[in-house]
């Protein structure tokens, strides 16, 4: 305890002459715990302090501390009424001070640009949108004039909530080459091959007066992110997501709690594997790749339906799966991208050998469809499928790439939280 009665804080210079060494040198060892202790606090495995303690394997005292200090910082509360007994790491029946994110903590800005517009959210710890500015808008060919007005809605956002900005993410539906961070194939935005992202992204957040570093992803890796610390991919040690937005398909793999981006960021290009040779021509230049014979287009083509102006693409699938499953076209069009989807995913899990695969957008709603003729197919087609089968799950978030653009302005937080904030 400190002399008003509060445990000691981390970032504490001075202590009682009475503790002297000993208290600094805990407190000292506790400030290279408190990225790791945030870390569990953020993804919900450190509910309580007792399980705090445990996982860092620090004693009682310095856990208390490091507690301490990330709710002076504002990111976390301690209940300091304890509601249950302590668990692993307390003593017996002992009850433990529970642990949350600060609710009225600082956010992140979040933006997300895709075919049909874009989206600007704030997003706090532990993955909790604050709030959303949709975007229906035409995207231009003019990838400043498309970041400058999602990042005007998100800095709107930001002056109506009154919180402090820890940073900025972006996630674009393109592979971001690495280290330019240069979107090198955005077909489905009509922006040149090779924009520089990244840079005008940046150069967008420090005009509006928004602190913090500014950071970009591919769409699906960055919601595989957000899935693997918030959803459906917890605790997975190789966690697979293949999705389908508004246009195309897209992939990623989570290994050991980090994305496998390849040597250069474009690692998972799924949306080009060739599931049907004498298919639809692709964008890429070659033919019947699941990008085009699994994404929502490919379903209202096959399903007979003419797509319309009104809403997005994906809404339109959505709306005819839900409402008209059981209309013969839609119903043999459902069973198409189906199959084309799992001949993709048994390859995927021949390569990969994943011990789970979680799939958003328009394929999660095939796999509500019909999940057993899914994991059939792809059980049939790959080798280690027929050996015990792979977990296929439906991702769990709402609007996941944006809870993963921002995990990108949190990481730095996450790594070091005095750093950061001070």
């Amino acid at each position: 305890m400190n002399g008003n009665g509060a445990p000691p804080r981390v970032g504490d210079v001075t202590t009682p002459s009475a503790s002297g060494t000993a208290a600094r040198t805990r407190l000292e060892r506790g400030r290279g715990a408190l990225g790791p202790a945030l870390e569990l606090v953020h993804t919900g495995r450190a509910p309580t302090r007792a399980v705090l303690t445990a996982e860092l394997g620090v004693t009682r005292a310095t856990a208390g501390a490091v507690a301490a200090e990330l709710e002076a910082l504002g990111l976390i509360r301690v209940d300091s009424r304890p509601g249950g007994t302590g668990g692993t790491g307390g003593a017996q029946g002992r009850p433990s001070h529970r642990l949350s994110v600060a609710e009225d903590g600082p956010v992140a800005l979040a933006a997300q640009v895709h075919s049909d517009g874009f989206r600007a959210a704030l997003v706090g710890l532990g993955g909790r949108i604050v709030a959303t500015a949709p975007g229906k808008v035409t995207v231009s060919a003019d990838p400043a004039q498309v970041l400058g007005a999602v990042v005007e809605a998100g800095a709107e956002l930001l002056a109506q909530s009154g919180r402090r900005c820890v940073g900025a993410g972006l996630a674009v539906p393109s592979a971001v080459a690495e280290p330019d961070g240069t979107a090198l194939n955005p077909l489905h935005l009509a922006w040149p091959a090779g924009s520089p992202v990244r840079a005008i992204f940046a150069e967008c957040v420090k005009a509006a007066g928004i602190d913090g570093p500014a950071l970009t992803g591919n769409d699906v890796n960055l919601a595989a992110l957000a899935e693997h610390r918030h959803g459906a991919g917890r605790s997975a040690q190789h966690l697979l997501c293949v999705a389908t937005g508004h246009r195309g398909v897209g992939g990623a793999l989570v290994l050991d709690g980090r994305l496998h981006s390849g040597s250069s960021g474009l690692a998972l290009e799924v949306g080009h594997l060739t599931v049907n040779p004498e298919g639809r021509a692709c964008h890429c230049g070659s033919r019947g790749c699941l990008d085009v014979e699994a994404d929502p287009l490919a379903f209202l083509t096959a399903a007979g339906r003419s797509p319309g102006p009104e809403v997005s693409l994906l809404q339109q699938a959505r709306d005819l799966l839900r409402e008209e499953p059981a209309e013969p076209a839609v119903r043999a069009a459902t069973e198409e991208l189906i199959d084309r989807l799992g001949l993709g995913l048994a390859g995927l899990v021949n390569i990969l050998n994943p011990d789970r695969i979680i799939l958003g957008g328009l394929h999660r709603e095939l796999l509500h469809a019909d999940p057993e003729r899914l994991r059939a197919v792809v059980a049939d087609r790959s080798l280690w499928g027929r050996s015990g089968g792979v977990p296929i799950l439906p991702c769990t978030l709402d609007h996941n790439s944006l809870v993963g653009a921002a995990e990108l302005a949190w990481q730095p937080v996450l790594d070091d939280p005095l750093g950061a904030l001070a």
